[in-house]
This record gives C-alpha cells, sequence and structure tokens, in this order.
C-alpha cells in the first residue's frame, strides 16, 4: 500500500473520481470485498496510486476493506441517532442479539456488526443498514424482530 506522501502524487480529473466508485463496487462484486490485489488493479487501470484508491474506498461505509458477514449490520451512530438515543442502544441490543461486538463478524461467517458515521437518515432516527437496505426508526422490538427473521433465514 502507497504512504501518505504518495497518496497525492498524481491529479486525477473528477471524471476519473466519479468513475473510480463505479469500478470499485464491480471490482467488491467479482470477490465479495476490496482485496488488496483488486485495489492495486483498479489503480493501475485508472492511473492512481494505491494510495489515492484506498484513501476512495476506505472513505465510503459502501465498501467493505474485509471478508464481512453474509449479513453487514451497518448501526448509525450520527449526531441525529446519538441525539434521540438510538446509537448506544441500537448497537448493544445488536451485539446482546447476536454476541458480537463491533467490528466483529460471527464464527459461522453470517453477521458483521459495524458502527458507521452516518446512514443519512437523520430524520428517520435511529436507524440502520443490512446490506443494501436501510432500517428506520428502530426500537428494540423492531431489532428483534428484525434480527430473528434473518437467523430464520440462514
Amino acid at each position: 500500500m502507497a504512504t501518505v506522501a504518495e497518496a497525492g502524487t498524481r491529479d486525477v480529473s473528477p471524471a476519473k473520481r466519479a468513475m473510480l466508485l463505479t469500478a470499485l463496487y464491480i471490482a467488491q462484486e467479482q470477490h465479495g470485498w476490496l482485496t488488496p490485489q483488486a485495489l492495486d488493479r483498479v489503480a493501475r487501470r485508472f492511473d492512481m496510486t494505491p494510495g489515492q484508491v484506498y484513501a476512495t474506498a476506505s472513505f465510503y461505509t459502501l465498501f467493505k476493506l474485509a471478508p464481512q458477514g453474509r449479513y453487514r449490520i451497518q448501526v448509525c451512530e450520527g449526531l441525529s441517532c446519538y441525539l434521540v438515543g438510538g446509537a448506544e442502544p441500537v448497537i448493544a441490543q445488536v451485539g446482546r442479539q447476536l454476541d458480537l461486538r463491533p467490528g466483529e463478524t460471527s464464527p459461522d461467517g453470517r453477521f458483521t456488526l459495524e458502527v458507521v458515521e452516518c446512514l443519512a437518515s437523520c430524520g428517520t432516527a435511529p436507524a440502520l443498514r443490512i446490506n443494501d437496505e436501510l432500517y428506520e426508526h428502530m426500537t428494540p422490538e423492531k431489532i428483534d424482530r428484525l434480527l430473528a427473521d434473518l437467523v430464520a433465514k440462514t
């Protein structure tokens, strides 16, 4: 991986940056996550440094930089979720139900719990996202039902 000093050594056009997001998404779809090899391949394709590509990928919660569970549960701890008292209780409820701490994946590979800064659902806080689906106005009861449904599916 490139050093911080190397990350900004090449100018990148806005059009190339926009295409980069699509390329990263496609690479992630192929591998399930953004492997170091995939990041290097994208960097070469766009004539960017690996550091530039990594900086972009690590900024967006959409991208996975490590293998994840089948169900990637992201709990918002942004200001709106926090102010309605949702961030910590939601994290705790999900963690208790799945016996996970933030950043962990269940031993069976089914669930990954992450805490993210924002899910862009401020008006419907507290919120969480599972894979690509957003769940709003979460309560302990809603969380229990949602997780029970997921456990039953797998």
